[in-house]
């Protein structure tokens, strides 16, 4: 009886334009409806797979996809793209791997069990700093109050009006990094009487991307920058703010949705002063420590950067057989593709903190931030 009643049900499909059908079935918010839709019959599948659903869903989750551009099968070396696929391959293999891919990038965006880690490549740059270098941005790339036997930390310029704001910006790790939480510790000058704390009343976030290179020139290859640099991006994402505490202790602060940053820059808003200095009276502002953490898609999702000014271009890099690494939790140690950034990334800023410490010993005047080796 049942069997009787689905042959004569009606394939409503097929009964609408394809528009209502496409509107209807934009309501199926996770890939696995869409794979569960597509299994219905070889027409749901092909309406499915040919009207791009899988991307349609993606687009509408996170936006910031839609600056892909190509999609390369990047495993065992394949170069294959939608640029040279044959003319057969592009009239029916094309919307199917599409269909895979997509399903695939928003379930590792949205189910990810990699563990969050510290996603900030680089500090750019802060709106002021009151002793350079010795008290630059650059030192909040270090977990500790202390480095080489100097404290390690980043100042504002002392201001008699407690509500001016500051600063600082960070350019994010290369890839795919879906950010969830953002963590800052104010500094405690242990080396003052009473040992005060210099931290902000509240903070925001933003994430974006530089503006075109017409209008902002190649500064941004040479970092840090002296200068302030805010007008020099487009922030596409703006938290809520969050109040701070004037203690001394790394402050988590999680965002209320997971946002999704491609090869992006990150903006931490200090908004108002507490702290006023015993020896000018003034107030300032005193980090001593940021992280960003956020899951990257690596290994199984990777970007090639076409344009990384302006209006962005990517190629996806897409390397299916490492889905699961992504999909489920492992051990870093045990996964050699997860721990190679994370040791990238070390490297990268034990080199930033060696040329602070060199500029400090050789004075401001000299403490340029070199593209090229300098000599010891």
């Amino acid at each position: 009886m049942d069997h009787q009643k689905a042959e004569s049900g009606v394939n409503f499909l097929e009964c609408l334009e394809t528009d209502m059908s496409v509107y209807i079935m934009s309501f199926l918010d996770d890939p696995a409806d869409l794979v569960r839709a597509s299994a219905v019959s070889r027409f749901w599948r092909h309406f499915v797979i040919t009207n791009g659903l899988a991307k349609q869903l993606c687009l509408k989750t996170f936006p910031q996809l839609s600056n892909i551009v190509d999609i390369v099968n990047a495993s065992n070396g394949a170069t294959n793209s939608m640029e040279v696929e044959t003319e057969k391959t592009l009239g029916r293999e094309i919307p199917e791997r599409d269909h895979k891919v997509y399903a695939s990038l928003h379930q590792a965006l949205t189910k990810s069990k990699v563990s969050p880690k510290d996603c900030i490549g680089n500090a750019v740059s802060a709106t002021s700093t009151d002793r350079f270098p010795d008290e630059s941005v650059v030192n909040t790339l270090n977990p500790r109050d202390r480095f080489i036997r100097r404290a390690s930390y980043w100042s504002s310029k002392g201001q008699s009006n407690p509500a001016v704001p500051e600063t600082l910006i960070y350019k994010l790790r290369a890839g795919i990094w879906v950010i969830t939480e953002i963590d800052v510790q104010p500094f405690e000058a242990f080396f003052q009487p009473g040992k005060p704390i210099y931290s902000a009343k509240a903070v925001r976030f933003r994430l974006g991307h530089p503006r075109p290179l017409s209008e902002i020139g190649d500064e941004l290859r040479r970092l840090p920058l002296h200068e302030p640099a805010d007008d020099m991006f487009q922030w596409t994402y703006t938290s809520p703010e969050f109040p701070m505490t004037q203690e001394n202790r790394l402050q988590p602060f999680k965002l209320p949705e997971p946002v999704l940053c491609i090869d992006g820059y990150l903006q931490i808003e200090l908004l108002g002063r507490v702290q006023r200095q015993e020896m000018d009276g003034l107030f300032y502002i005193c980090v001593c420590y940021v992280r960003a953490l956020g899951r990257s898609l690596f290994p199984a999702f990777d970007m090639e950067v076409l344009e990384p000014y302006g209006n962005k271009k990517f190629v996806l890099k897409h390397y299916p057989e490492n889905l699961n690494a992504v999909l489920e939790k492992t051990p870093d140690d045990d996964d050699p593709h997860l721990r190679q950034p994370e040791e990238e990334m070390l490297w990268d800023r034990l080199g930033l903190l060696e040329d602070l410490l060199r500029g400090i010993r050789q004075g401001p005047n000299n403490a340029v931030f070199q593209d090229e080796d300098d000599e010891d």
